[in-house]
């Protein structure tokens, strides 16, 4: 177990609505601020609701809170939230067959995204966020090479603007055989790489698996030969190719876009 400290509006304020409907959590939080400006009011007034702690300091306090952070987020304006007693999963972590098996019975739209050797978690958390924003169902990680230890999780909430405390997300032992679990229960896998088919022209299947791989390998050759098709995003700029977060909203959105223009 171990304190998790977030900073930032936004992931402050995802991880205070989690709280509503769960005193447990809530008896976890507390958030910590200095001057209350109209978006940290906003904070505290859903704190109140969701029975949430909130102690008002000054920011040599806060600052001293976040120096084991990385510099970007110790940019804290003005409130921090600390969760106590944080399992070393977070709360939206799930199990991958558990998963499965009650998804593979829903007969509705589902999006997977397959993160391939994605070690940033800034790069995760901006994921996520996009997962959120864009209806996917699930986002899978590998155990070994991947931004998902317990030093990574506040990293990932920030970067995500709190969607990590929405969005399912399963930690895998093999890539190679969860794909395939999925290929069995009807998804169509489509790997993003270049040279491949242009996506603004794809129709994506129902239950669409997409494997985004690492900027520097790409997706690795066994996940590869899983795909069902691989897809690419028509680009006019001078460099090699997108970060592989951006990419991922992109793609996101073409699944979003393609379905409600059919």
């Amino acid at each position: 177990m171990a304190d998790i400290v977030l900073t930032g509006f936004h992931a402050v304020e995802e991880r205070v609505r989690s709280a509503r409907d769960d005193m447990d959590l809530a008896s976890k939080i507390t958030v910590y601020y200095s001057k209350p400006g109209p978006r940290i009011k906003k904070i505290l007034s859903q704190a109140k609701i969701n029975s949430v702690k909130t102690t008002q300091t000054d920011d040599k306090t806060l600052d001293d809170m976040v120096k084991a952070l990385s510099p970007a987020e110790q940019d804290h304006r003005g409130i921090v939230a600390v969760v106590t007693g944080q399992a070393e999963k977070p709360e939206n972590i799930v199990d991958f067959d558990r998963w499965l098996n009650d998804a593979a019975k829903a007969d509705e739209k589902q999006t997977v995204v397959v993160l391939d050797s994605v070690t940033d978690p800034h790069n995760v958390g901006a994921i996520i966020r996009s997962a959120d924003q864009f209806g996917a169902s699930l986002v899978l990680l590998p155990e070994r090479h991947s931004a998902n230890k317990v030093a990574d999780n506040d990293i990932i909430a920030r970067s995500s603007a709190g969607a990590s405390a929405w969005v399912p997300v399963s930690i895998v032992t093999n890539l190679v055989r969860t794909v395939e679990q999925l290929k069995d229960a009807g998804y169509w896998v489509y790997g993003a790489d270049a040279g491949g088919t242009n996506v603004t022209t794809i129709e994506f299947a129902q239950k669409t698996v997409l494997i985004m791989g690492s900027e520097g390998t790409g997706i690795s050759r066994l996940l590869k030969e899983q795909c069902d098709s691989i897809v690419s995003i028509p680009t006019c700029g001078k460099i090699d190719s997108l970060n592989v977060s951006v990419a991922t909203g992109v793609l996101l959105y073409e699944r979003v876009r393609g379905s409600s223009s059919r």
